[in-house]
Parts: C-alpha cells; sequence; structure tokens
C-alpha cells in the first residue's frame, strides 16, 4: 500500500525510515540539551527539555515531507538524499527558534538549537550511509573474506561489478588492473588499482588470486584478446563480462559473469551503427521477418525491437522454433504488437492472408534452408524450392501490397556455388535483382558462417570433447569466415538501411579460419591440453567447398557509408525471358532428381560447379587463432 503525492512516496519501507527520523529528531533535540550542560542537565532544563521535544519532532516530521525525504530509498542513499536532510534540518531549526521566540518559552539554550541542527543530520546521515554500506557489502569487506579475484579493467564496468561482488561476499576484489596511466594507484570502491594488464602474473602471485574478471566491454577485440592471453599465461580461470551491446541497463552483475568462450577470442570489434537511420526507418512501421525463430530471424527480431516499429510479424514455419521465440518475447514489447504466423514461405495463400492483413512495409526474409551436406543429397529440389520458390512467393506478396523494401539474408555460398544450397541462394539473390522496383526495392546481404547458429560445427565438438573425443574434422585445410550473430543481425540492418534497390551488399568477414584451429581452441577452453582429446580428419561432405569465398571471380565490391559493410559493382539484371523461365521451372509439380536439379541450376547460373569430392588428408600443423585474426 502506498500513498503518493508530488512532494512523497509512502509505502511500509518509508514509514519505517520515517520512525527512525522521528526518534532521530527526539535524540538530537535531547543529546543538544545534554551537551549543553556537559551531560548533567538541571531540572528545570530537563522540563523544559521534554515540554518542547513533543511538538519539535512533529514539526520536524512535517518538513522532512515537504522536502522530499521520502522518494529515495535508503539502500541508494546519495548526495540528494544529503541535501534534503540539511534542507529539512536547517528549516527545521529556523521554524523552532521562530516558534520559540513567538511564544517566549523559556529555558531554551541558544546552544541547543545550533547542536541540534548539528546531530541530526549525523544522526539521519550516518544511518542511511551505514545501511547502504551494509547492503553493498562494504562492511563485509573489511573481514576480507572470499575467494580472491583481480578485475582487470578499472572502469565503469568494474566498478559496477564490484558493488554486485560485495554484496554476495562470495569473492574479495583484490586489486585492479588498468593500463591507463591516470587510473594508476587510485582506487574504485575501496579496491586499489595495482599496475597495468602486464603486471597480472606478479599481482596474481602476491594475491594468491586464481580467478581474474575481464571487465572491458567497451574496449577493442584486440586488447580483449590479449588479457585473455595474459589469463592463460598466468594460470588464472578467466570470466568475462558481456558487451555493451548485451547490457542493457548499462551496468554489471556478478550473474552476468561467464566463462571465456570461442566467441571471445574469435570476437571483432563492436559494430557502429547508424541508430538515428534505423529509428528512422524502422520506428513506427510493420516489420515481417520470415525464419523468425531460427538463429539469425530470432536475432533480427530482437534487434529490430531496439527501434520501436509499431508492429513486428515474425513468420516461421517450425512450431517448436516459434513457441521459443513467443516464449522470450512475449505478446508486447513496449509499444510494439506482436503476431506470430505459422507458415511455409512457398504458401501463396497463407502469405496473402499475411501481407493483406497486416501490410508490412519491411521485409526481412530470413527463412532458408542452409545444410549443405543434407540438401545435396536427396533433398536438392527441396533446398531449390523452399530457398529459392519461397523467395519468389514472398517478394510476390511485398510487391502486391506495397512494401518498401525487402531485405534477403544471403550468404557466401553462393559465389562461385559448389552445392546446390548455395547454388539455390544465388537464384534467389538473382531474382531479388529482377523484381527490384522503384515501389518496392530489394537488396541482398551476404555473410558467412555465424558462430552458435543452428549446423554450426561447435556445438557439435563441444559434445566429442565431453565425450572425451574424438573430436573430427572434414579437412585440415577447411577454412570459413566466422562473425557472431548479433554482428551479423546489426550489419543486415545497416546494409538494408543503406540499399536504394538491386544491390548486393557484403559483409566485412575479416580473415577466414581454419576448422581445425577452432576444434584446438575448443579443446584447451574446455580444459585439456592438445594431446589429450584426439582430432580425426573424415574428408569433405558433399557440397563442401576447402575455401568459402565473399566474391565471385568476376564481382567487385565497393565501399560503403559503413567500414564493414561493401557493396558489389551493380550487374545487369536478368532479362525478362530468363525470369519467366525460371519461375515456370521453379513453380513446377514434377518431383526433379537431384541431377536434373544440378543440371537445371548449372543451366541457370553458369558459376556453379558441384563441389567434387576430397579425400581425407593426414593432420597438418594447428594454428593458433590469434595469428589468422592478427590479435594482439
Amino acid at each position: 500500500m502506498s500513498l503518493s503525492g508530488t512532494r512523497f512516496s509512502f509505502s511500509w519501507r518509508n514509514g519505517l525510515a520515517f520512525i527512525h527520523d522521528l526518534a532521530a529528531a527526539a535524540a538530537a533535540w535531547m543529546l543538544g540539551f545534554a551537551m549543553r550542560f556537559n551531560f548533567d542537565v538541571p531540572p528545570e532544563f530537563q522540563e523544559a527539555m521534554l515540554a518542547t521535544v513533543v511538538w519539535i519532532v512533529p514539526l520536524q516530521a512535517v518538513l522532512l515531507f515537504w522536502t522530499g525525504m521520502y522518494r529515495g530509498l535508503w539502500r541508494y542513499a546519495s548526495l540528494t538524499d544529503l541535501r534534503r536532510i540539511l534542507q529539512a534540518t536547517a528549516l527545521g531549526a529556523l521554524a523552532i527558534a521562530s516558534v520559540i521566540v513567538l511564544l517566549r518559552i523559556e529555558r531554551i539554550p541558544r546552544t541547543t538549537l545550533i547542536l541540534y541542527a548539528i546531530l541530526l543530520p549525523m544522526l539521519m546521515g550516518g544511518s542511511r550511509v551505514l545501511y547502504r554500506a551494509w547492503k553493498e557489502g562494504y562492511l563485509s569487506r573489511l573481514s576480507e573474506t572470499g575467494e580472491p579475484v583481480i578485475i582487470l579493467g578499472a572502469g565503469s564496468a568494474a566498478a559496477s561489478l564490484i558493488k554486485s561482488v560485495n554484496r554476495l561476499g562470495r569473492w574479495h576484489i583484490v586489486a585492479l588492473l588498468d593500463d591507463d596511466p591516470a587510473k594508476q594507484h587510485r582506487e574504485i570502491h575501496g579496491v586499489p588499482v595495482l599496475g597495468k594488464l602486464d603486471d597480472l602474473p606478479k599481482v596474481a602471485k602476491e594475491t594468491a588470486a586464481r580467478t581474474a574478471v575481464i571487465a572491458m566491454p567497451g574496449q577493442t577485440h584486440g586488447v580483449r584478446r590479449r588479457a585473455m592471453d595474459l589469463c592463460r599465461a598466468a594460470g588464472l580461470e578467466a570470466m568475462t563480462v558481456p558487451a555493451w551491446d548485451d547490457l542493457v541497463s548499462g551496468k554489471v552483475s556478478i550473474s552476468q559473469l561467464r566463462k571465456v568462450e570461442l566467441d571471445d577470442l574469435l570476437g571483432r570489434d563492436p559494430v557502429k551503427l547508424d541508430n538515428a537511420g534505423l529509428m528512422q526507418w524502422l520506428q513506427g512501421k510493420t516489420v515481417l521477418v520470415t525464419g523468425a525463430g531460427g538463429s539469425i530471424g530470432s536475432e533480427l527480431c530482437r534487434q529490430i525491437l531496439r527501434f520501436a516499429p509499431a508492429k513486428l510479424v515474425l513468420y516461421e514455419l517450425s512450431e517448436f522454433a516459434m513457441y521459443c521465440i513467443e516464449q522470450e518475447l512475449g505478446p508486447r514489447h513496449g509499444a510494439t504488437q506482436l503476431v506470430y504466423v505459422i507458415g511455409d514461405v512457398k504458401d501463396r495463400g497463407r502469405l496473402e492472408q499475411v501481407f493483406a492483413e497486416h501490410r508490412p512495409s519491411v521485409v526481412f526474409h530470413a527463412a532458408a534452408y542452409k545444410h549443405v551436406p543434407l540438401m545435396e543429397m536427396e533433398n536438392a529440389w527441396q533446398a531449390v524450392r523452399n530457398n529459392a520458390l519461397g523467395t519468389v512467393r514472398i517478394a510476390q506478396a511485398a510487391i502486391a501490397h506495397g512494401a518498401e523494401k525487402f531485405v534477403l539474408i544471403s550468404t557466401d555460398k553462393a559465389v562461385n556455388p559448389a552445392s546446390v544450397m548455395g547454388a539455390s541462394k544465388r537464384l534467389a539473390e538473382l531474382l531479388c535483382q529482377a523484381f527490384s522496383n522503384e515501389r518496392t526495392r530489394f537488396v541482398a546481404v551476404r555473410f558467412g558462417n555465424v558462430l552458435g547458429s543452428t549446423g554450426c560445427a561447435i556445438p557439435k565438438f563441444r559434445k566429442q570433447i565431453a565425450a572425451g573425443g574424438p573430436v573430427t574434422v572434414t579437412h585440415p585445410e577447411v577454412r570459413r569466415y566466422f562473425m557472431s550473430i548479433p554482428e551479423a543481425t546489426q550489419l543486415v540492418l545497416q546494409a538494408g538501411l543503406m540499399g536504394q534497390g538491386g544491390e548486393i551488399f557484403v559483409l566485412d568477414m575479416g580473415e577466414p579460419v581454419r576448422i581445425v584451429d577452432l576444434a584446438r581452441e575448443l579443446i584447451r577452453l574446455s580444459g585439456y591440453a592438445d594431446d589429450e582429446i584426439e582430432i580425426v580428419f573424415t574428408g569433405l561432405r558433399p557440397g563442401e567447398k576447402l575455401y568459402e569465398e565473399l566474391l565471385a571471380d568476376n564481382e567487385t565490391t565497393l565501399p560503403t557509408r559503413h567500414e564493414k559493410v561493401r557493396v558489389m559493382r551493380s550487374e545487369t539484371p536478368r532479362g525478362y525471358a530468363w525470369v519467366e523461365a525460371t519461375l515456370r521451372w521453379l513453380e513446377s509439380d514434377a518431383a526433379y532428381s537431384d541431377e536434373a536439379v544440378r543440371a537445371a541450376l548449372r543451366d541457370r547460373i553458369p558459376e556453379y560447379r558441384p563441389a567434387e569430392p576430397v579425400a581425407p588428408q593426414p593432420v597438418a600443423p594447428v594454428t593458433d587463432i590469434r595469428e589468422v585474426r592478427g590479435a594482439v
């Protein structure tokens, strides 16, 4: 139960604070008398003290409410609360003095009023400070209990983390390390900055710390990777905080800490988005995402919600995937209405119904079959129909209902495709270019593998390591581009914003990484030595290439206003005859064999060359990922 007004908000907690402050006012008044007379108050002055305290206390109470004393919380007592205490005390002393003069009350020493004005803020403020210190664990820190821990970084993330750790008491932060000279020999919440990052081995030995927390979310990946390497060299267990993009509140708590993962080792610097432009583009609009329950689609939904669309329509075939994202997001997200639609991207009737009802302005098409070996054998026609015909159906609905922009999520496997999956995505790109017009602008975005997506090799490697091995890798020279799911989706949004129609955007994927190197790093992160878990090479699977490419031999790119997004030089869209013939083929009800599908794809996509099987090769020397990424 609460009572609210412009000056105060009252609850049971504030009720306890109010009772405490009344007692403090009475104690300050009587203590002022006692101190005036060296704690030997004459009887006549005792009588005056007791007679006046009964009206002084309620008068002070009125002034405490009037100054807004009970709008804050004790555990967050701050300078604002101190200002209110001083204001209420000063006004109280003036009011008491005025009443004494007007009513000509005798036997009230003037010194008592001065002492009252000094003692009351001390009693009220001191108790609040002690309460906050107790709640945040500062009192328990004095005993220096808990496991000693070093924090790498002495910024706002470290400050938030210290507060969180102090409240729990499981850890004891013994030192901070930071390369900033201005922070050397300073303290944050009582924890000293004992040196630079390179001093970690020495400080760890001196403090007997066995754990280090990397609290530098705003630093470049190179700096964070260097900190991870220092932890490994010092024999410390490394923990890290999430990136700032993942910290919605801007604060760090101990519950957000996690062990260093492969994402951290392969990670890149944070993406700089045109947030103002994206807000102008998406705010208040209806946005539709296909494949909304998948790895990319679901993250697209999360990212889009940051820009406050009026309605977000999630279109997904898998009931379970839709259930998972619906459980996460709920029926509404702020002012955004969320609509969950189960449907097949090839279902013309269902798409017509959804587009007619919701009329999306922006469409992100992320629904696709993407598992190369699975689509290569026995499922080639289904891959083409889902990836290419599904794109056509969505595109036709978007055009018919006046969508402003259509963004196709493509892949590096569409470049010089060697698989049916890659060829089907290249076909989707070409069709989108042909469909683009002044009313509905079509753009495609290519990128490589994303860590943590369904079908990624990493989860399989983890299971194999947990089982004691062996870890199976197809070929020692297989290399792939990698980026995180959030980075990929953020850059998709950025490319979608920049697209004017007909472009194929290519994301900066950095340097490719050998899959065997990933396996080795995972083995190390799991606590095993290189020779404790065997790596076995099994040979390339159907449709797989040794190397992925982001551009075909005849393709070049131009820079855009975003450093991580490039655009392919304009190419002449396929003509009407090609489009019509391709649509007739895609819409055919015939059950084509895998070989017939490959032949038809070769006719329509000259650069498509099915991959030849490659035999397993001997184990090659393993390269440290740092050499590939060029990390500091």
